[in-house]
């Protein structure tokens, strides 16, 4: 019994990794990705298949729906270091601005329909995230306050705001008082970006925008609701370290932690789903998640969500 039961348990396995093998190879050829040498291969191949079998583990739970993306070949060590952030300046006392109280707020909202936010960016293997966070919510306060739909550039903060760690890290309020200083944000096409750091090439005859300073919104999901229909897409940062893998759904409370390491776009919710959530933007192009967005449980303080939530103000 013991032999037969060994026999079944190893053809279990190598069925796994022939379909593991079969999901690797339409993996690199959805993503283009190429490996230098066999070695490389086979250690990004042990990789994808651990992670598929997280995959299971995390889909056994319930919630958001995860699967293979762009990140399935890597650990987590590696996902963190390339496209996380891994230097946070320190974090001064926080002055929160305190939003009118309008009323019951929307059961629904999604600014993406009313035409004041750009296309999903891509930020690379970059810790820019907390740029591309600042500079979408510029770009939609800027339209919101009858101004052009200007794609506005990430790099020139990275290269230039020098409080901050380019590619390492950063706060996007950091940011919004840096291109409040400088006198504005260059255009994304005169100042394009690199996924690197860079040194501060900022012209003032190519600026898209300009701000006055930045507004913090208090800790209360409730707050944040109302407030974002009345005011603009907002700045905030999560705890995405669980990212990686997702496709789809409601990711819930109990599916990531509260440490932050990724800034993103706060665009809109549904008050009505069952769970309710909030639609966030992300910066890793429109093949990962749902064309480039994730949803969060509401009221819940998902991910951390509604621990830094911010936006420019003209």
């Amino acid at each position: 019994m013991k032999i037969i039961a060994l026999v079944f348990l190893s053809l279990i396995a190598l069925s796994f990794a022939n379909d593991a093998h079969k999901h690797f190879i339409k993996f690199m050829g959805d993503h283009s990705k190429s490996y230098n040498t066999d070695e490389e291969f086979f250690q990004r191949f042990a990789v994808f298949r651990d992670n598929l079998k997280k995959i299971d583990k995390l889909n056994a739970q319930g919630g958001a729906v995860f699967g293979v993306t762009q990140f399935t070949d890597l650990t987590d060590e590696e996902f963190k270091n390339q496209y996380l952030m891994t230097n946070m300046p320190p974090r001064p006392n926080i002055t929160y601005w305190i939003p009118p109280n309008t009323g019951a707020a929307p059961t629904t909202w999604d600014w993406r329909t009313k035409g004041v936010t750009t296309p999903v960016k891509n930020q690379g293997q970059c810790g820019s995230c907390w740029a591309f966070s600042a500079t979408e919510n510029i770009e939609s306060v800027y339209k919101i306050g009858g101004n052009s739909l200007v794609t506005l550039s990430p790099q020139q903060i990275v290269d230039c705001d020098k409080d901050c760690y380019g590619c390492g890290g950063g706060w996007p309020y950091k940011a919004f008082n840096y291109v409040a200083k400088a006198g504005g944000q260059d255009t994304d096409a005169s100042y394009p970006y690199t996924a690197r750091d860079g040194s501060c090439k900022f012209k003032t005859n190519t600026i898209g925008a300009k701000i006055k300073g930045y507004k913090q919104i208090p800790k209360n999901e409730q707050q944040i609701q109302s407030a974002l229909t009345t005011t603009a897409p907002f700045s905030i940062c999560v705890d995405a370290s669980q990212w990686s893998n997702y496709r789809s759904g409601v990711m819930r409370s109990n599916q990531c932690g509260h440490g932050i390491d990724h800034c993103v776009q706060l665009v809109g919710y549904d008050a009505t789903a069952n769970p309710p959530y909030w639609i966030v933007r992300n910066s890793w192009g429109t093949s990962w998640g749902q064309q480039g967005h994730i949803y969060l449980e509401m009221f819940k303080d998902t991910c951390a969500m509604a621990e830094d939530v911010t936006t420019a103000t003209l």
